[in-house]
């Protein structure tokens, strides 16, 4: 498409670099910015820059926050005896949404991709080794079904079974290739009840 606009086109490009979202779709975001009252488009962009400027990772669980430690590892109802392992922040939010689990998280911060060039060292496993206490009796990994949540889950149960700690991972209610922010509750709540060891 020729666009009669340079900043047009700019925009467009700026949101077609979004995850899930393709020329088409940053067309049409791009044209409704255009229809919006400037009030309204300085609000979004508002929030955007208060957002980066606010949200960092809690030194804890490595999750989205505000405040550190965040609202799940400060909260004193979790039980702290169970840490859920998870690739992302989207991740975490996911299984909240069950209401189900009531233990703790830490966030990765991906998977293992020797492709991509991503081993151990670049993920949040040192940190994890370090919340590992006395007081914690299981691990769940809750990786997403795939070649690189496999391989992560491999990796991590031989190294979490050497600490003497319980390992356990969702069960298979989650389609393979899937992702967890994308399952709904109902399924990420049975794949929660029915985790096996491995």
């Amino acid at each position: 498409m020729i666009y009669t606009s340079d900043s047009l086109k700019q925009l467009i490009e700026e949101f077609s670099q979004l995850p899930g979202i393709g020329r088409k779709s940053a067309q049409r975001l791009a044209m409704y910015i255009l229809k919006l009252p400037n009030e309204e488009v300085l609000n979004i962009a508002r929030v955007l820059v208060n957002v980066k400027e606010r949200i960092k990772y809690c030194e804890s669980c490595w999750t989205f926050t505000e405040e550190n430690p965040c609202n799940i590892c400060a909260s004193p109802k979790r039980d702290r005896s169970i840490i859920c392992v998870v690739e992302e922040p989207n991740d975490v939010l996911a299984i909240e949404k069950t209401n189900e689990y009531k233990g703790i998280y830490h966030v990765l911060g991906g998977v293992l991709s020797p492709l991509d060039g991503i081993g151990p060292e670049d993920l949040k496993i040192k940190e994890l080794l370090n919340r590992i206490e006395p007081n914690v009796r299981e691990i769940i990994l809750a990786m997403n079904p795939n070649i690189e949540g496999e391989a992560t889950t491999i990796y991590l149960t031989r190294l979490l079974k050497t600490l003497g700690v319980s390992v356990t991972r969702l069960a298979r209610g989650i389609p393979i290739g899937g992702d967890l922010e994308f399952a709904d509750e109902a399924t990420l709540t049975r794949a929660l009840e029915g985790r096996v060891a491995v």
